[in-house]
């Protein structure tokens, strides 16, 4: 017997719709690519995006095309969202940190038949344009008045949306159809393409904006610093519009004077970014001396939440939490909403939890499995490959010429894992990243927390370095605080009674930078060549 339900389609533009009904004089708010605030409403930014859709069609885009776009957070990048989806088309968000070779490679591979980008980006475009095989015409986010060189052989989006009217049909179509398309970062091998539905982006909105995800609802104040640019914000435009919240677009500014600047001026209740944008806020409150009014609460993501910076907002009273999930997620995958019983414990009792990357969103599902592929239990103590399973999960990447799901239909995330039997998932570390020494795993990420509690330490970077007796150990990469210099043996000494002694590194390198990937993970790829052949004191 099945059920008597209408069968509506899970679209985008139904978010849309919404929020225009229910959410039409909630503010959207940027810091623009030109420098001045640009305020409006819901029901302004509907307008647009109307006037954007019928530019897109006039322009030729169908259903199916890929728009590519190389943009920082703003009002306009924010249009393309629901004005490309709502045609059926696919917005591919490109990732200019990948370089020009790897951004070209992903516009080529991706086919993008339009291109847009903001000023700031015109170089990296410039240095692309004559690598590009399929795009048929370029667009430049800014006015006229705004473009200069930038628009050189590129229409201007306020021209293209000028005139244009603010009223649109949206089509509907098959809620599986191809909404967005955003490229791993290419740490290993070229960049693979995940495409999402428009099924998934909304169950994933609807999921991450729940009390166990971000808790978000009408009154907050959100500004994602994670761009736009990389898995959707974290599919935030589309959970903050769904629930009513306040929308801040930083921009370009992504420093912590700027970002300050921004949480205090708007009000801001809740952000989102990386651990390296949170030490910069961090730091740049502890150098002016400076306090947080508004800010509640944080999401960690990206890699590890080192305990330091835990601790160094807590002084602010801003909870710090750590979630965890990848681009082949769409992306959120857990949450450290913590239980009442768990809340109500002191900072250190606590921080146990914080430290873990949360449990599983609804329609998630985790495992952990052997390498001999043997299925292991969640007691909190068994070490396995995570694996995944669900609706805004990855079945194939795009142009796959291997199978991307295990045999049973499950996704490896790569990652080496530990799930309690309360559904606390802890990362132990990435397997290609594992030190394995003696017979017994180590985990690189717990090393790396462990040094950054010092004072000293503004960045560490962990990698297992050959050794002759017990195949690797730790080697463990620092680079110092500003107007600290702690040796070596200090910083050796200051870890051990926070690890195990298998875990305490050999040796400790000092270095002015460590190289972060294009999604702010340290790229330890990098850190192996820059030591390779190292080696350790007798």
């Amino acid at each position: 017997m099945m059920g008597l339900m209408m069968d509506r389609p899970l679209l985008t533009t139904e978010i849309l719709k919404h929020a225009v009904r229910n959410y039409r004089k909630t503010e959207i708010v940027t810091r623009t690519v030109e420098g001045p605030i640009h305020r409006y409403t819901i029901k302004d930014s509907y307008k647009r995006i109307c006037q954007l859709a019928n530019a897109l069609t006039e322009m030729g885009v169908k259903r199916g095309d890929r728009v590519g776009v190389i943009g920082w957070n703003t009002y306009r990048q924010f249009e393309m969202y629901y004005a490309v989806g709502g045609l059926g088309a696919v917005l591919h968000t490109v990732n200019p940190r990948l370089g020009p070779e790897n951004a070209t490679f992903v516009v080529n591979h991706a086919e993008d038949d339009f291109l847009f980008y903001d000023t700031t980006f015109a170089p990296l475009v410039g240095a692309m344009r004559p690598h590009l095989k399929t795009v048929k015409a370029y667009c430049v986010l800014t006015d006229e008045a705004n473009a200069g060189e930038a628009a050189k052989g590129a229409e201007t989006y306020e021209e293209l949306i000028a005139g244009k009217s603010d009223e649109f049909a949206w089509p509907e179509f098959d809620e599986n159809t191809a909404v967005a398309m955003c490229y791993t970062s290419g740490t290993t091998g070229d960049p693979k393409g995940v495409v999402y539905s428009h099924r998934a982006l909304v169950l994933q909105a609807f999921s991450s904006g729940l009390p166990c995800g971000l808790s978000l609802s009408e009154g907050d104040v959100f500004l994602p610093v994670v761009p736009m640019f990389h898995v959707n914000a974290w599919n935030t435009p589309y959970t903050c519009l769904l629930t009513g919240v306040t929308q801040i677009f930083p921009g370009p500014r992504l420093d912590g004077e700027g970002l300050y600047e921004l949480f205090e001026s708007e009000k801001v209740t809740f952000s989102a970014g990386v651990p390296t944008v949170w030490l910069g806020l961090l730091q740049y409150l502890e150098k002016t001396g400076k306090k947080l009014s508004t800010l509640k609460a944080g999401m960690s993501g990206g890699s590890a939440l080192p305990e330091a910076l835990v601790r160094g907002y807590e002084k602010y009273g801003v909870v710090l939490q750590q979630g965890w999930g990848m681009t082949e997620m769409s992306p959120v995958g857990t949450f450290g909403a913590l239980p009442p019983e768990i809340q109500a414990l002191s900072i250190d009792e606590r921080m146990p939890y914080i430290l873990k990357a949360g449990r599983s969103l609804p329609f998630v599902d985790m495992r952990l499995a052997a390498e001999d592929g043997t299925i292991l239990p969640h007691d909190g103590e068994a070490e396995g490959r995570l694996q995944v399973r669900g609706p805004s999960i990855v079945s194939s990447y795009y142009k796959a010429t291997e199978p991307t799901l295990t045999e049973d239909g499950w996704f490896d995330t790569g990652d080496v894992a530990i799930i309690d039997e309360d559904g606390f998932l802890q990362i132990t570390d990435r397997s290609k990243d594992v030190i394995k020494t003696g017979g017994e795993w180590v985990s690189s990420i717990d090393i790396e927390n462990a040094a950054m509690l010092h004072e000293g330490v503004a960045q560490a970077g962990v990698i297992g370095v050959h050794h002759p007796k017990w195949q690797e150990r730790p080697l463990l990469i620092v680079v110092k605080a500003e107007g600290k210099d702690p040796s070596a043996e200090e910083i050796i000494e200051f870890v051990k009674p926070k690890l195990d002694k298998i875990a305490w590194p050999d040796a400790v390198e000092f270095v002015t930078e460590i190289p972060l990937g294009a999604t702010g993970k340290v790229l330890k790829t990098e850190l192996r060549k820059q030591f390779k052949g190292y080696s350790l004191p007798a």
